[in-house]
Parts: structure tokens; sequence; C-alpha cells
């Protein structure tokens, strides 16, 4: 069964604020084997709701409605669910009855717009409510000659929550075929998004039974992996099968087929190798130590290092003459190479990782323009230094900088 989330609020159709809810039910539905086909944010407007809800009714199995229970005139989900299924609303006594103890016993009076909460779609179970005033509904049946399930859930996230796992995750695993869903995800550098496409769609292809999804990021490709069958190896067989396929294509390009992260990777090399490292950072600002020890138990592996982002802190950390820099320039392969040989021997650790570069918007020339940026990794067998170019504003470029230094090492490693 494949299912809709549609998230109600004009509030959420502004910059200040977003769906999470969907996030959460969407791992609970794909938990019982129910795939997310489509998620729908609509504004308080009683046309457009009716809209939407019809529109999931007519595509997905199963619609989820967050939001718009409450007792205000803008709260218009069971008007607008109840006439898109061509059903009447109801006030029931019971939810009536227990919205008064609510209030009575917290000493306030209920307003009269507080009925509201009570009335109930024909034919819908009421799911009560125990951390706040608007109780869900569980409709289901035939719509259009197709079996449907629609829940309606309050919006705020703490009440949604204890709401579905009490009252709908049981519910739905009874009316679920028993389905399992397998997963993996590969992370790609050193390709583009296209070339990277064109190297693995004849493989994925073939593989019609698991749907790719190929995503760009931030000096990595990321390729999420799904399969859905009656029986967990089954999908995660079929999963693992293309993960294998793709990585005899890609080599070392792919640095992950978990979903770890560059600086994971990493960590899990330098332990693996009983080696250390340290860095010297000039334009990435300390980006690459942040990154590393980001990770638990990273000080097992990394010592520290230096931002050093002045001329004169390069000599003093890192111990690059100031002779050198005059000569060849604080961007360039051989002040990458100083640092990295240099923040190497004053922290006597395996490899020495040094990075120089121009991250904008200011600062460029003919010669050396914004993006431009020297890597060096030393260790006891030599240094390497690589020029790289990256295209984008001060943090994109940073970023890829970041990436591409993990990397050296992770290759370094292998």
């Amino acid at each position: 069964m494949n299912a809709e989330i549609i998230a109600i609020g004009s509030e959420m159709l502004t910059p200040f604020r977003q769906d999470t809810n969907s996030l959460y039910l969407t791992e609970k539905l794909n938990l019982l084997g129910v795939e997310v086909i489509f998620k729908t944010i609509v504004g308080d407007s009683l046309a457009h709701l009716t809209q939407a809800a019809s529109l999931a009714l007519s595509r997905a199995d199963i619609a989820i409605f967050m939001g718009g229970l409450g007792p205000t005139e803008d709260d218009l989900t069971r008007e607008a669910v109840a006439e898109a299924l061509g059903l009447e609303l109801r006030r029931d006594p019971e939810v009536v009855a227990w919205l008064e103890q609510r209030f009575a016993a917290r000493g306030w009076k209920m307003a009269a717009n507080n009925l509201k909460q009570a009335d109930v779609i024909t034919g819908g179970v009421v799911l009560p409510n125990a951390n706040g005033s608007a109780p869900g509904q569980w409709i289901s049946g035939k719509y259009e000659g197709r079996e449907k399930i629609v829940i309606l859930l309050p919006g705020p996230p703490h009440e949604l929550k204890a709401l579905f796992e009490e009252h709908c995750v049981e519910r739905l695993r009874a009316k679920i075929p028993l389905q399992f869903i397998a997963t993996r995800e590969l992370k790609i550098t050193g390709i583009g998004e296209s070339h990277c496409d064109a190297r693995v769609a004849p493989i994925y292809k073939r593989f019609t039974d698991v749907q790719t999804t190929i995503l760009a990021g931030a000096g990595e490709i990321q390729l999420h992996l799904r399969s859905r069958a009656g029986s967990l190896d089954t999908a995660q067989k079929r999963v693992d099968e293309l993960v294998e396929k793709i990585e005899e294509e890609l080599g070392d390009l792919v640095f992950s087929d978990n979903g770890d992260s560059m600086e994971q990777i990493v960590g899990y090399y330098l332990q693996m190798r009983n080696a250390t490292l340290a860095v010297a950072e000039s334009c990435t600002g300390g980006l690459i130590g942040q990154r590393i020890t980001s990770v638990s138990g990273s000080s097992r592996y990394f010592v520290g290092g230096a931002i050093v982002y002045s001329d004169q802190l390069k000599t003093a950390l890192a111990g690059v003459s100031a002779e050198l820099i005059k000569k060849h320039g604080a961007v360039s392969g051989e002040t990458a190479a100083a640092l990295a040989e240099g923040i190497r021997k004053r922290c006597a650790t395996t490899f020495g990782l040094g990075v120089t570069g121009v991250a904008g918007p200011t600062g460029g020339t003919a010669e050396k323009p914004v993006g431009l940026v020297f890597h060096a990794l030393a260790s006891e067998t030599g240094t390497e230094v690589v020029e790289r170019r990256f295209a984008g504003d001060r943090k994109r470029i940073r970023w890829f900088a970041s990436q591409q230094a993990l990397d050296m090492v992770r290759r370094r490693l292998l």
C-alpha cells in the first residue's frame, strides 16, 4: 500500500515554519512496508483543503492529514475531508463530555468553539488524544470503488506522535499486507552527478524492483536505493546485489555504502591503520577539524592542528618559512606542502594535512582566482600536493575544500 501525507497550516507556507511531522510518519510507515508517494502542504483554505483531500484519495491507499483539528475558524480539516469523502459531520456526545471534563479538571471554562472538536466524520472512529484537546479520527472504507484509509491527526508533534503510536500503528498493521522495505545509501565523490548517472544508470535500470534516487550534495553524490518485498531478506538481497554491481563499476569513487559521512570513513581507516592526523588550515578556517571532531572517539586518531589564516601564524604554528611564502605566495602548492609537513612535525603524527586557497568572494586575482585551493598531505614517505578549483560562494568552496581534503586522506589510506 502507498500513502500520502498532507500537512495543514498556512504557517508552513511561510519562510518561518516547516513540516517535520511527515519525517516521523514516513519512517513509521516504511517500517510497516508502506511507501510514501506524495507529501503535500496546504494552507487554511476550505477550498484548497478539499481539493487536496480529493486528490490524495484519488492516488493513495492511505491519506494522513496532520493539523487543522483545533477549535478556531481556520481549523478546517474535518470539514474538508468530510466534503471530499461525501460524508456528513456529526457531533459526538462522548467527545463533548470528554472535552467538558478535560476543561473542568483544569479549572478552565470551555469556550463554545471547542465543541467543533467533537465533530466526527460519519463512520469515523475517534482516536483519543491524551496530550491535547483535539482527538484524531480513523476512517476506512470504499472510495470510488477502492479501499481507502483516512487518518486525521493533531498538528503538535508531541500529540501526533503519541496518538499515532497508541492508536494507529496496530490498526495499520492489521490492514496492510505484510511487506518489508530494505534501503542502502551509497556516497560517491570525485565525479559529477551527470557522469555518475551515465555510468550507473545502465546497471540500476536492470533492477526494476529497486527504486534508485540520485542526489547531488556538497562534494558528494548520494545514491539512495530502496526495495520492497514480502520478506526483508528478499528486499535486502536485491538492494545488496545492486550495491555490489555499482561498486564494481565506480570502484574507489564510492567512499561509503551505508550512509556514513566522509569524516566517519576517514576515522575508520585511520584507526584500522593505527595512524594519526594533524591539520593546518587556512581557507577552511577549522572546518576540517570541526568535521573530524564531530565523530565520537576521534581523539584516538586526530591530534589537532592549527588555523593558520595569517602568514605570521603559518610561520609560527606550522613552521612555514617567511621566505617561501614571499616567493610563492600564501596560496600555492609550495605553501600547502610546507603546512602539511610542518604541522606533521609539530604534532608528531603519521599524517599532516595542509590546505590553503581563496574562498572569496574577494581576494581573487587572474592568476589565483576565487575557488583555487591547494591540498597537501605529508607522511614519512613524502608529500602529495593537489591543485583544485571549486565554483560557488564562500560557504560552498570551503565545504568542497574540506571534503576533498578528507578524501585525500582516505585515498592515501586505501
